[in-house]
């Protein structure tokens, strides 16, 4: 198979910045689309539940279809609140120099399984390279721009890092080639027909989190590709007697919007109502996206999807399907998080500790001691 983007080429054009508008037409332009995105999706899935309470009947492939409509309209949801965040124009960076080849790195890791299961080949071609700007955001940013790839491509996506000569600044391209028209994934058997078009609101936070790194932003279409290249402005050179061409400038403040976490992916295995809620409490202000299942095999099929960087889970659910499925991602990812909440009592052991491999919280201290538990185990994983 040929590859998108054979690497003696260089990206099929030059970055130029795509206009931000900050008019309030611009904003009523994405709540308009949020609202129509959702609409769509939950009026889909309505059809479905319809057809349920008449006949009494749904197949595999209609409760798969079902799920994925109510998924798309779930994740539309999420993307309008991260924008409205960035509509507030409350948001300071933190620029920390990051290594962006890393970053990169470490997504396509933990997204590889989702590709897979999707039947997509993900290539890299990664140069080192050194960025400032505030981590969080290029987290999200790069987790963004795979969700966008990942809702268009088929067969292959290509992620590439180099530097330009001059100015030296660092590019981040990404190429797939794209699905037929109303072609679905590879494992979803039915699905409704209102695929996202790229300029969907997972395209629409690309953006905007561009715009507010100060990133210059390209995309180009073809009736069988679609490529993003970003550019760094602020890239760490090489020395020069011992001073760095490009440093970190002192006007950036620390943000309570820059957490060190925030946007990591946890997995909250709990069969009770009261858990859940307790859990989410406990670290609703960490900025992490939790996702709640009710047993050991939905957690599995959930991890065939996509890996989180964190599991919790509740001792009841501790039996030996839950060993299998710990024992496979610890062979896959020997650092995986995983946090065990013990029926009752203040215990607070972490991993390491007398070899454990993994935290314990008694259930009388979820509130205190889960956020201290979540930033030790995943700091240390990272």
């Amino acid at each position: 198979m040929t590859a998108v983007l054979p690497p003696q080429l260089e990206p099929p054009h030059t970055a130029s910045p795509l206009i931000q508008t900050s008019s309030d037409e611009h904003w009523r332009e994405l709540i308009g689309q949020v609202g129509s995105d959702i609409a769509q999706s939950l009026s889909s899935a309505l059809e479905r539940v319809t057809i349920l309470a008449t006949t009494g009947k749904i197949d595999r492939a209609g409760l798969r279809a079902l799920r994925e409509e109510i998924e798309q309209a779930r994740r539309v949801g999420m993307i309008g609140q991260q924008l409205a965040r960035f509509a507030s124009g409350r948001i300071r960076q933190n620029a920390e120099q990051i290594t962006l080849t890393q970053v990169v790195r470490d997504v396509l890791v933990q997204r590889g399984r989702e590709a897979t299961a999707r039947g997509i080949e993900v290539r890299q071609a990664l140069r080192p390279a050194e960025v400032i700007v505030d981590p969080t955001l290029l987290h999200t940013l790069v987790q963004s721009i795979m969700d966008w790839a990942l809702e268009h491509a088929r067969e292959q996506i290509e992620f590439r890092i180099d530097l330009k000569p001059w100015p030296a600044h660092a590019r981040l391209f990404c190429q797939f080639l794209l699905k037929a028209s109303g072609e679905a994934p590879a494992d979803v058997v039915a699905r409704h027909d209102a695929t996202p078009g790229l300029d969907s609101m997972t395209w629409r936070l690309v953006q905007q989190i561009c715009w507010t790194l100060g990133l210059v932003i390209d995309r180009v279409d073809t009736t069988e590709t679609s490529s993003v290249l970003i550019e760094f402005p602020r890239t760490v050179q090489d020395k020069v007697e011992g001073i760095a061409l490009t440093e970190v400038e002192p006007d950036f403040g620390v943000s309570e919007n820059s957490k060190p976490l925030a946007g990591s992916q946890v997995l909250v295995l709990a069969a009770r109502r009261e858990l859940r809620t307790e859990v989410r409490d406990a670290i609703r202000h960490m900025g992490l996206v939790l996702d709640f299942v009710s047993s050991v095999d939905e957690a599995e099929e959930y991890c065939r999807d996509t890996l989180p960087h964190a599991i919790i889970y509740e001792s009841a659910s501790a039996g030996q399907r839950f060993e299998r499925l710990r024992s496979g991602l610890s062979h896959d990812f020997p650092n995986f998080v995983f946090i065990e909440i013990a029926e009752e009592g203040s215990r607070f052991a972490l991993s390491g500790e007398n070899g454990r491999r993994h935290a314990v919280i008694g259930r009388d201290t979820v509130l205190q001691s889960l956020p201290s538990a979540l930033i030790y185990e995943l700091s240390r994983s990272m």
